[in-house]
C-alpha cells in the first residue's frame, strides 16, 4: 500500500502543529492493526504494520511463533515450515510473512483519519496542558472570542487555547465585546473532554495582585510584599503591603510619582477603589490601618478569638462601615478579625476606652 501523499500531510500537520509525526505514525499503525484483525477475524492471527514515511509505504505482515507442535495454526508455525521460508529458524522464533490486505483501503483511510484527528485533539490539549499548568495564578492577555449562555471565552496563547469566565468571575457593571482585548488572572487549568480548560477571572483578589506587580518593580523585586488583599470586584479593593527595607516607602511605592503607578491600576479595573494600607503585625494596629479612610481613635480586644471593637469619631461612622457595610466587611476579610464599628459617644456609653493597645 502506497500513499506518499498521507506521510506529506503529516509532514505539514508536523510543520503547522508543532506535532512530531510519531506521534500520528504510532497511533496509527495500532489502530491500523485493530482494523485488520476486525477485518479479518478468524482469517489472520498476529498482525504487525510497519509504516515508512521515507519510501512512503505501509507493509502488512503476519506474525507466527516457531513451535514444536502447533496448537494455534493463526499465530503458530511448525519447525519445518518456518525452515522452509528460512533455514536459520529455531523454536521461539518470530515469523513475519508479508501479506496485501483485500478491500482494505478505504476501512484503512477511514481509520487513518480518525485516528488523525483524535490524536491530533489529545496532543493539542496535552501540548496546551503542558504550556499553561505552570499558568495558574498569571496574569494573562487575551482576546475575547464569544459570549455564550452568559460565560465569556478568551483566547490565549496565540489562540491554541480558549479560557472560559465564568459569570461569578465577572466583574458587575464591566461589559465584555468580541474582540476585546482584557486582562484576566489564571484561577485554574485542568483537563476537559474536549481539551485544556483555563479558567480564567476578573474578579479575584489574584487580579489585583498581578496588576501592582507589573506596575511596581519594588514588588516583583520582593522589596515590597503585599500580605493579603480583600476585594468587591468592581467596587473596592483593601490591599495591606509591607516593606522589607526600611529605606523603601511601601506605600509610595506603590502610589507611584503623583499617583502613576496606582491610577494605572485603577484604570484597568476601570475605577475601582483601591486602599494601600500598611500592613502590621500589632493586629490592632492594623485593624485600625483597615478601616482606612475612615480615622480610628482606638482599638480594643474583645473576649474572644480575634475579636476587635474600634472606635471612631461620631462624624465618621458611616465612612468607617462604609455603603451597605462594605468597608467594614473588607477590613474584616483583610485582617482576618471579626471588627464591631462604633461611634467615640457610643463607645462611652459602654464604657470603653481610648486604647490602641491590646488589654491585658
Amino acid at each position: 500500500m502506497t500513499n506518499k501523499d498521507f506521510f506529506l500531510a503529516l509532514e505539514d500537520l508536523e510543520k503547522e502543529k508543532g506535532i512530531p509525526q510519531q506521534i500520528f505514525l504510532d497511533a496509527l499503525e495500532n489502530a491500523l492493526v485493530s482494523a485488520c484483525k476486525k477485518q479479518y477475524a478468524g482469517a489472520v492471527g498476529d498482525v504487525e504494520i510497519r509504516l515508512n514515511p521515507e519510501r512512503g509505504t505501509i507493509d502488512f505482515y503476519t506474525v507466527k511463533t516457531v513451535a514444536e507442535e502447533v496448537e494455534d495454526k493463526e499465530t503458530q508455525i511448525s519447525l519445518s515450515d518456518a525452515q522452509a521460508i528460512k533455514k536459520s529458524y529455531k523454536v521461539g522464533d518470530k515469523v513475519y510473512e508479508k501479506f496485501v490486505p483485500k478491500d482494505f483501503s478505504r476501512i484503512a483511510a477511514q481509520t487513518a483519519k480518525q485516528v488523525i484527528l483524535q490524536k491530533l485533539h489529545e496532543t493539542e490539549r496535552d501540548v496546551a496542558m503542558s504550556e499553561f499548568s505552570d499558568k495558574e495564578g498569571e496574569l494573562l492577555v487575551g482576546i475575547v472570542r464569544s459570549i455564550e449562555a452568559k460565560n465569556v471565552y478568551i483566547d490565549l496563547g496565540n489562540g491554541k487555547v480558549s479560557g472560559v469566565m465564568l459569570p461569578s468571575d465577572q466583574v458587575p457593571g464591566e461589559k465584555y465585546n468580541v474582540n476585546d482585548k482584557i486582562k484576566v488572572f489564571v484561577k485554574r487549568v485542568k483537563s476537559g473532554n474536549f481539551g485544556a480548560q483555563v479558567l480564567v477571572s476578573r474578579s479575584a483578589p489574584g487580579l489585583v495582585k498581578k496588576l501592582f506587580e507589573e506596575e511596581v518593580p519594588e514588588i516583583k523585586q520582593g522589596t515590597v510584599v503585599i500580605k493579603e488583599i480583600s476585594r468587591e470586584a468592581g467596587a473596592r479593593t483593601k490591599m495591606a503591603i509591607f516593606s522589607n527595607d526600611e529605606r523603601v516607602d511601601a506605600i509610595g511605592a506603590c502610589v507611584g510619582n503623583k499617583g502613576a503607578r496606582v491610577n494605572a491600576v485603577v484604570e484597568e479595573l476601570k475605577g475601582e477603589k483601591i486602599d494601600i494600607i500598611p500592613w502590621s503585625e500589632n493586629p490592632l494596629e492594623f485593624i485600625a490601618k483597615a478601616l482606612s479612610p475612615a480615622k480610628v481613635i482606638s482599638v480594643t480586644q474583645l473576649d474572644g478569638e480575634k475579636s476587635a471593637m474600634a472606635v471612631v469619631p461620631d462624624d465618621k461612622l458611616s465612612l468607617a462601615i462604609g455603603k451597605d457595610g462594605q468597608n467594614a466587611r473588607l477590613a474584616v476579610r483583610l485582617t482576618g478579625w471579626k471588627i464591631d464599628v462604633k461611634s467615640e459617644s457610643a463607645a462611652a456609653k459602654l464604657g470603653i476606652g481610648v486604647t490602641t493597645e491590646e488589654e491585658e
